[in-house]
């Protein structure tokens, strides 16, 4: 099964469950207890302005589907993307969970608020952001937990 077509099953399969009244509860097992600090390593491994720290959180077929942009589909794309970036600026985000949902064992997905803060590494102004964010979550053959998906947006017009 491709990777796009599993995605659209397990979002779909996590919408169903996640629908009042439909999802069964069932105690929580190391993965899923795993999967729910998966979100604080993000945000460290963000914060950390570090690009083999950032990269270790990634699945090696990762998205990153940023505003007024393209995908960036897999880490050896992602790779000179947040070289660039972390090139340019040192960031620091803070991300509010709005909600985390655990599929099975092996997927998660969260939802986000963000604020940021990019501080140009040449001086400047940093340049402040508001936004949006839906991460998916895979539990790989090594037990961690890593970032398959990234999309984000402003909650805001562009320029303003």
């Amino acid at each position: 099964m491709s990777t796009i077509r599993a995605l659209v099953v397990v979002l779909g399969l996590s919408l169903f469950c996640a629908a009042p009244g439909l999802s069964q509860t069932k105690a929580p097992t190391s993965a899923t207890s795993g999967a729910h600090q998966a979100h604080e390593a993000y945000v460290e491994a963000i914060n950390s302005n570090d690009l083999g720290t950032l990269l270790d959180m990634l699945t090696d077929d990762v998205v990153f589907m940023g505003p007024n942009d393209k995908p960036v589909v897999g880490k050896d794309a992602v790779r000179p993307w947040l070289e660039g970036y972390l090139a340019a600026y040192k960031t620091h985000w803070d991300k509010t969970q709005e909600e985390f949902t655990v599929i099975n064992d092996d997927w998660a997905f969260e939802r986000y608020s963000y604020k940021s803060t990019d501080t140009p590494v040449e001086g400047g102004d940093p340049f402040h952001d508001t936004g949006w964010g839906f991460v998916l979550y895979h539990h790989d053959a090594d037990g961690k937990w890593r970032v398959a998906r990234d999309a984000w947006g402003q909650d805001h017009p562009i320029g303003d």
